[in-house]
């Protein structure tokens, strides 16, 4: 085997790395990042520890759902994974733990384990209004109604220095839970 053999195939290695490398990153920075959750604000769904694969493209391919739940921007260093419950022009109230948007009851199957749970036997989300909250009758236009499902412990739309998020503070949905091994799932929207 000659130099130029050797150098053409380290040429060749050294391209494939490069492209490899390039896609990897590609598919991290445009598609899908993974992210840790941290705080309690989320459980059952997911632990403080718990790492999540954010889908950057198919919401923005589609829509956002409701109940979808969305990792957002609240500062430079700092996202928030919370649950979709309002979109623009939907009025929110919460009245003996149930929520009704625009005056209709909506289930929420994945806070029943939740609020089986409750030591108290009291309600796992307050009455509340987002008028009485947030001082809007309706969600604005261009944002988004969130809220934890650990709603005795979340910071989310209820807490006026974060209120409505804007749509295009979010990164993208958290649509699979990869770790711990244990805790692998696809979330659960209803």
């Amino acid at each position: 085997m000659g130099k130029g053999t050797e150098r053409n195939e380290s040429l060749e290695w050294v391209k494939a790395t490069l492209i490899a490398f390039i896609c990897v990153w590609g598919i991290r920075f445009f598609l899908f990042t993974p992210k840790k959750v941290e705080g309690a604000s989320m459980m059952p769904t997911f632990e403080d520890g718990d790492r999540v694969i954010v889908n950057k493209i198919g919401p923005r391919l589609t829509a956002y759902e409701r109940f979808d739940v969305i990792v957002f921007k609240v500062t430079e260093e700092k996202n928030y994974i919370k649950r979709i419950i309002g979109f623009p022009g939907d009025q929110i109230t919460y009245e003996d733990d149930v929520l009704y948007i625009n005056g209709q009851k909506y289930d929420e199957p994945y806070l029943e384990q939740y609020k089986a749970a409750l030591k108290d036997h009291g309600t796992l989300t307050e009455d509340f209004t987002i008028e009485k909250y947030l001082g809007e009758k309706v969600v604005p236009e261009g944002y988004l109604f969130v809220l934890g499902d650990n709603r005795r412990k979340s910071i989310d739309s209820r807490d006026p220095h974060l209120g409505f998020v804007s749509m295009e503070k979010v990164l993208g949905t958290a649509d699979i839970k990869f770790w711990p091994i244990n805790h692998m799932e696809f979330i659960n929207k209803q």
